[in-house]
């Protein structure tokens, strides 16, 4: 994947060249067709996504909890320890240009750039704390 591309996520937006391109080496660049399910709830958990272009529905027991977009993450749950199996489906709602990244790939990442894995672990306790209230 392209690492000039990460510069325009705010995960990775604020990050040194080098570790932009140190990410890029670990993710792939992926076309997805509309209507492809992207995770499934009850799955094993091994890989981490973040969305570039289009948009998706996360969707619990078939209610649909909300839609996701440009620089939206989601994956990162079960790759954290949060939950080995996935706790919600994603759909793509239109074509969609994510950036998928296996768990070997997430971990090492954690390892040599702590500052992304702390932002993701802030997402996941903002969705756990949504999920808490509703």
């Amino acid at each position: 994947m392209d690492a000039k591309r990460l510069k325009d996520i705010p995960l990775f937006a604020g990050l040194r060249e080098e570790d932009r391109a140190a990410i890029a080496g670990w993710a792939d660049e992926v076309d997805v067709p509309e209507g492809k399910h992207l995770v499934d709830q009850g799955r094993f958990s091994y890989e981490f996504f973040v969305i570039l272009d289009g948009a998706a529905d996360v969707l619990q027991d078939g209610k649909r909890l909300t839609s996701l977009g440009p620089g939206d993450v989601f994956g990162e749950m079960g790759l954290l320890g949060e939950d080995q199996l996935r706790t919600a489906s994603v759909v793509a709602t239109s074509p969609m240009r994510v950036i998928v990244m296996l768990g070997r790939d997430f971990a090492a990442m954690e390892r040599s750039i702590p500052k992304v894995a702390a932002e993701i672990q802030t997402i996941c306790r903002e969705r756990t704390r949504g999920a808490l209230a509703d």
